[in-house]
């Protein structure tokens, strides 16, 4: 059977990236793409035929041990994969929409010198991520959740000679490890009381927590989730992320690392909904991040940074989905978001090559004249982002926000903010649309031949679909998580948010097109907003400016002084102990007479 195959999927990009790295300037740029791209596409290919046979069996559930790998007792762990029709869906993803993207990071990367060290990175990012969602066991899941963190610091400061590069990596690590510390504590405390750490017995196991652990235990991998999926008040790393190559804001966004936190809460979803509230800490967290980025976007003049915040935002909604209870629509949208914002980065980046590595799109302008094919796919991205009816982003979202409506708690409050989030996205998309794609053109540039445009633009073509027809494409993901149906909305709650993106277009189209006529001007609330609502201004003074401030009042060694102390003191003592060592047998002789005499004199003292 197909599915006994399974471990290979993530074996091949293991592999691929084990050999790239061992032949380490061995091997030309072709080869290098071909080893890269072909491990990926292997992957693909076998994913495909094991889906086919998996859904021709009624989504069975599929475990597969590979081999015993920590020998706990009581508790041992199984290097083991775990196929239900929640991983089928994120192994989908990951290999689908990732083998898209490596082969455009082949043209992208094709003259970089480093190119293969760039595959050995993306490769292995891919495998972490298989790993996560695959896992069977927690331990497994967690390697694979700090495999993707590292990979992603290697790949964000890829270009390592550029400082703004290194501290964007540096910051991405250091603010997701915040969470994966809550994350592991929250794991170690689920195995404290279980008793194992294979997730299927965890939550499929009655005996429930007790109810202030539990609460604990889910809030804490909130906390997890929340660094890796960017999401408020571990957010502030993302638009940093941008400075990495534009594949790698492909690979992150669309199919891999901010993925991650939506995919844990969706896996360990029965626990949270053994203990109040803790969901509905969910949705806030969801809501208020769509905001902050949708106001965050309308300002930004990088493009890829735009792309960033909309990121942000569309993974607040997955998270208002899981809030809501609509665990199936949440992961519907983490589908359809891979692959219009695949597209949107891969068409960005494809821009930002043929303007000379210009990202400001102020400096952009009348790309629908000299770059048609393009233009349109960044349209029919931004089109799915707006969620415009018959787009695969429209059925998602609205089911999402049909879900928040019925919510246990909040529901029509919840449902208010994200329908103004869906205003304020069709704003700074379709901003972004009139000042890229219209006016007045500042670089003569073309689409080119079709030897050098096919190497951006083929890739592009099975995402182009996916982002109009993916939504049509309604998997039955009841079978995952059983909560039945929800009923539909009236009609003028499902036209409201179609309403607000309307409007959001007009506002746009009045502001924006064919271009401002004054974009040079920075008000306090504009500088406010470009800076992400503050977070990096409070977060320095808060905490870096204080750890900055310890630093440099220990820079005398004033902490380290006690351990000098400890290791003066050892020195010294032994100084002492080999002075007693001179070689002359008669002072041994002394030395262990004397001693014998204290030792009687000690016991006879005692007693």
């Amino acid at each position: 059977m197909m599915r006994d195959w399974l471990y290979i999927i993530p074996l091949l990009p293991l592999l691929s990236s084990v050999l790239l790295l061992l032949l380490a300037g061995k091997l030309k740029p072709m080869q290098v793409a071909l080893l890269g791209v072909g491990s990926m596409g292997l992957a693909a290919l076998l994913t495909l035929l094991i889906g086919i046979e998996f859904y021709q069996q009624g989504g069975e559930v599929f475990q597969q041990a590979v081999f015993n790998w920590l020998p706990i007792a009581g508790a041992p762990v199984n290097f083991g994969l775990h196929l239900d029709q929640l991983s089928m869906v994120m192994m989908s993803v990951i290999v689908g929409v990732g083998w898209l993207i490596h082969w455009y990071a082949a043209a992208y990367m094709y003259t970089d010198p480093q190119i293969q060290r760039f595959f050995v990175y993306m490769n292995l990012f891919v495998f972490a991520m298989l790993m996560l969602v695959l896992g069977d066991n927690l331990v497994l899941l967690f390697l694979g959740w700090e495999g993707v963190g590292l990979c992603s610091f290697l790949l964000i400061g890829f270009w390592q000679y550029d400082a703004e590069n290194v501290l964007a990596a540096k910051k991405a690590f250091i603010v997701t490890r915040v969470g994966d510390t809550a994350m592991m504590i929250g794991l170690l405390m689920l195995f404290s009381h279980f008793n194992t750490l294979f997730i299927p017995a965890i939550v499929g196991d009655p005996q429930v927590m007790n109810d202030d652990q539990l609460w604990w235990a889910c809030l804490l991998l909130v906390g997890g989730a929340v660094g890796k999926s960017a999401q408020i008040p571990l957010q502030t790393w993302l638009p940093d992320a941008m400075a990495g190559p534009t594949p790698v804001s492909a690979l992150i966004h669309a199919a891999t690392m901010v993925t991650a936190g939506v995919y844990l809460i969706a896996r360990m979803h029965p626990l949270f909904l053994q203990v109040p509230h803790i969901l509905e800490i969910v949705a806030w967290i969801g809501t208020l991040t769509l905001l902050l980025a949708g106001f965050a976007a309308l300002v930004q003049t990088d493009i890829k940074r735009i792309l960033a915040y909309s990121t942000m935002s569309q993974i607040g909604y997955m998270f208002l989905g899981l809030g809501a209870l609509a665990f199936d629509s949440a992961i519907f949208h983490l589908m359809t978001h891979a692959f219009f914002k695949a597209l949107l980065f891969m068409t960005a980046g494809s821009i930002i090559v043929k303007l000379h590595h210009e990202q400001n799109i102020f400096k952009m302008g009348g790309l629908f004249k000299s770059l048609p094919l393009t233009s349109s796919f960044l349209l029919i991205g931004l089109l799915a982002l707006v969620a415009v009816p018959g787009t695969s982003g429209f059925f998602s979202k609205e089911a999402i926000l049909a879900a928040t409506w019925q919510a246990p708690t909040a529901g029509p409050v919840l449902w208010s903010m994200a329908v103004f989030g869906a205003f304020l996205t069709s704003v700074y998309s379709f901003r972004l649309l009139f000042i890229v794609c219209f006016g007045t053109a500042h670089h003569p540039v073309k689409e080119g031949d079709f030897s050098f445009s096919s190497q951006y633009v083929v890739p592009l073509i099975p995402l182009v679909v996916l982002a109009i027809m993916g939504g049509w494409v309604m998997l039955d993901f009841d079978q995952v998580f059983v909560l039945g149906e929800h009923p539909h909305l009236p009609l003028w709650l499902e036209l409201t948010p179609l309403v607000a993106a309307l409007v959001g277009l007009l506002i746009a189209w009045w502001l924006y097109f064919p271009r401002p006529t004054a974009v040079a001007k920075e008000g306090r609330l504009q500088t406010f907003l470009l800076g992400g609502l503050g977070f990096d201004w409070l977060y320095e003074r808060l905490l870096t400016r204080p750890l900055q401030l310890i630093a440099r009042w220990n820079k005398g060694d004033v902490i380290d002084s006690g351990y000098h102390f400890i290791a003066w003191l050892n020195l010294s003592l032994n100084e002492l102990l080999v002075m007693s060592q001179n070689g002359k047998t008669r002072w041994y002789l002394y030395a262990t007479v004397a001693g014998g005499a204290l030792m009687l004199g000690g016991l006879i003292w005692w007693r």
